[in-house]
This record gives C-alpha cells, sequence and structure tokens, in this order.
C-alpha cells in the first residue's frame, strides 16, 4: 500500500459506506487508523524477458516485486520471482568458461571450480527454501524509510538446484579461526568503476555450514533466470536475500564480520534496541540482520474480487519464519475480533514455506476483510500493525489482509 495519503484518511461509517460501495460487516471491529485494503494501489506491469506480471520499483538498479495472486503456486516459477539488483548485472555469462574461487584468511586450500567441477564433484540437491529481501513491506513504514519501496512481493520460494555450500567449504578446508563465509560476484557497480562492488555481503560460518545454506546453479530444474544469477548463486535459507549473492564468482571464508559493500553502516541492520519512529540512531547501535521474521501471504483470492455470499471462498496462502518453523497460520474476516485455524499442508523441506488452506464463509452481503496471521514455533505472531520502525524499513510482518465484497 505505497498511497502516503491513505495514512490520513478518515473516515464515517456512511463516509466508508459510500466509499466502498457496500456496507462494511464487522465494521464495528475495525481498529481505528487501519485503512480498508482495498485502497491500495496498483503499480504498473513491466516487461522483463523470462518474467511475466512483476510491477518495477525502480530502473537502476533494476527492481521489481511479484503481486500477491501471482506468488499462489506451492512452488513459485521462475516467471514470477521478484528481481532484487544492487547494480548492472553481467552482460555477457557464459557458463561453460564460469569458475568460482574460495579463499580468504581462514582457507586452509585456495581453490578454484569450473561449473562443471561443482557439478561432477559434489553430492546434488534440490531444496525449496524462501528468498525474502529484507526490505519486504517497506512501502508501509511511517515515517517513510528510504530505498525501493516494496510491499508483499519481494519473496518467494522456488525449488533450488544445485549442492551444499559446506561441501564445497569442507573440500578447500575452513581454519578454526573462521568466523564469517562471504560472497563476491560478476555484477558491476552503478558507478561503472571496476574497483567498486555493488554489495558483497556473508554470514556466520555455522550458518555456511547448514544443510539448507547452498550454491545453487538451477530453479525448479531450470538455469537460473539471467535476473536472479545466472549461472550461479548462494541461496541462504531463511536469512535475508542479502546474503544469497547473485553472479557468484568468489567465496571469501574470513576470520572476521565480513566489510564489504551493504555489511556496514545501516544497511541491513536494525537498531539493536527499539527506536522511536523518525529516531536518528548511530551505525554502532545498529544490528545485522540474521534470520527473518514469521510472516504470511494471502495469495487466493485476489483481493478485492466479488464472490458469491451463499458459497464459501477458498482461501490459500504461505507462512514463513526465517530459522524457525511455522507452528500455526489464523484467519479472521472480522478484523481481528475472533480467529480460525488454516490447515496447513506437510512442508516440502526444512525452510521453505508452509501452504495453508481456509474456507470463508460470509454471514451476509457486503464489504469484508480476509486477515492471515502466522505464529512460529517459538511463540512469535505476526503483529497486528507494521512493527518496529528503523531507518531502512526492515523487517515488515505485519498482519496480511485482501478484500472480499461479498455479494
Amino acid at each position: 500500500m505505497k498511497n502516503p495519503g491513505r495514512r490520513q484518511f478518515v473516515y464515517g461509517l456512511g463516509s466508508l459506506t459510500a466509499a466502498l460501495g457496500a456496507e462494511v460487516v464487522f465494521q464495528q471491529y475495525l481498529p481505528i487508523g487501519v485503512v480498508p485494503v482495498v485502497f491500495a494501489e496498483e503499480d504498473s506491469a513491466l516487461s522483463i524477458e523470462g518474467k511475466s506480471g512483476l510491477s518495477i520499483l525502480n530502473d537502476r538498479p533494476l527492481n521489481a516485486e511479484t503481486p500477491a495472486h501471482l506468488l499462489n503456486d506451492d512452488v513459485t516459477p521462475a516467471k514470477h520471482l521478484f528481481v532484487r539488483n544492487n547494480g548492472i548485472p553481467p552482460l555477457s555469462v557464459d557458463g561453460s568458461n564460469w569458475t568460482l574461487r574460495v579463499g580468504g584468511e581462514s582457507v586452509i586450500t585456495e581453490k578454484t571450480y569450473t561449473l562443471d567441477d561443482l557439478k561432477n564433484r559434489f553430492t546434488h540437491v534440490d531444496l525449496q527454501l524462501v528468498l525474502e529481501c529484507g526490505g519486504n513491506g517497506r512501502a508501509e513504514f511511517y515515517p517513510p524509510a528510504k530505498g525501493n519501496q516494496w510491499t508483499l512481493g519481494a519473496v518467494g520460494c522456488p525449488q533450488w538446484n544445485g549442492i551444499r555450500l559446506r561441501d564445497v567449504l569442507e573440500d578447500c578446508g575452513v581454519k578454526d579461526d573462521a568466523v564469517y563465509v562471504a560472497y563476491r560476484a560478476a555484477d558491476v557497480h552503478l558507478s561503472g568503476k571496476p574497483d567498486k562492488e555493488p554489495i558483497s555481503r556473508g554470514v556466520p560460518v555455522a550458518k555456511a555450514l547448514e544443510a539448507e545454506s547452498m550454491i545453487a546453479w538451477g530453479m525448479n530444474g531450470e538455469d537460473l533466470h539471467p535476473m536472479n544469477g545466472y549461472p550461479l548463486r548462494l541461496v541462504i535459507g531463511g536469512w535475508p536475500g542479502s546474503t544469497s549473492g547473485k553472479w557468484l564468482n568468489h567465496i571469501v571464508i574470513r576470520d572476521r564480520v565480513h566489510d564489504g559493500p551493504k555489511m556496514g553502516g545501516q544497511s541491513y541492520r536494525v537498531p539493536c534496541e527499539p527506536a522511536a519512529p523518525g529516531t536518528a540512531v548511530p551505525d554502532e547501535a545498529m544490528c545485522i540482520i540474521e534470520s527473518m521474521p514469521v510472516k504470511s501471504l494471502i495469495t487466493s483470492p485476489k483481493t478485492a474480487g466479488r464472490h458469491p455470499q451463499s458459497e464459501s471462498l477458498a482461501i490459500h496462502g504461505h507462512a514463513w519464519a526465517g530459522d524457525l518453523d511455522i507452528d500455526r497460520v489464523d484467519i479472521s474476516i472480522n478484523f481481528g475480533a475472533t480467529w480460525e485455524r488454516a490447515r496447513l499442508k506437510p512442508l516440502a523441506n526444512r525452510l521453505a514455506w508452509h501452504n495453508f488452506d481456509y474456507e470463508v464463509k460470509f454471514p451476509k452481503t457486503g464489504y469484508y476483510e480476509v486477515w492471515a496471521r502466522a505464529t512460529d514455533s517459538a511463540g512469535n505472531a505476526q503483529p497486528m500493525v507494521v512493527p518496529g520502525w528503523n531507518p531502512k524499513g526492515y523487517l515488515n510482518n505485519a498482519t496480511h489482509r485482501i478484500a472480499v465484497y461479498a455479494v
């Protein structure tokens, strides 16, 4: 919901009904200050070869998100996976000549692998892993945060095809003093200067050695899409997408917390202690984002649709929780006054998203909102409002809602 004017939206019983063109059923439960989701604006479609229906947020660098209803597949198709760039992608890539170098202060033996080496020497794995930008949901923060104004669609859960990162690290050897594993890549800084990197981030060694941390060359059984990192990328399940470097050509085993571009300052960091909205937070009071928070997304039906009041409406969506599992997803049609449990489908593997289903029955005709709230295995539930303001607008995991007209 990008329209800042809606933050000052004021309505009464009659004006809201008139604006929506229908009675707002359960309006007595609508929290003060919560604007009906139907007033959300839609972005224009962006045409990217091999992609379908994405909406542009920025063209330098290119960033595009996916409308929620196009994320309805349990396994995200490549054509519907969002695009998040920090620099300019490599223009001409020949996978047959691609190499991956592994080095750093804490590597025992530096090695260089071709793509064929990686495919032939290490055990292949296929894992569904959630990839989500740390700034997904940034558009909802107020005061506004700078950066791409992601709404809901900087997330997906394809099946990734490749090998475990730990197998390559163990092949090279990791010294006892190792602290971080970082990436470098072939994309070019927006300035065009060859000595500047657009982004180079990493994760602690323990996270890099997890079974769900991958070096991937494929998505859903096909080569990676060029905008999603062809021919090689990292996929670090459960952590912000910025740790999953694209166009991967160098892995660095560090004896310290990595200090590459977008690791320091305010980048991919939030206040270590809660900060009042609009507060200036010094860099030394910011902590690196690690596991992503619990979140859910209703993907069917599309918001603002019309449905026969006499018929049940099938709700479908996904829920995920960083390094944790999903305990339950609850659904409300009366603005959170009461909740009922959705059905969770079996999990494909650790750090995939949970797919959920629910049947809604509307008591009368009118305007409704369907709200979804996920709770993780540690008991953390999605907040009803935008949580934890922070200077860069990260980690918005507020309860998702869609509009439905029962007719």
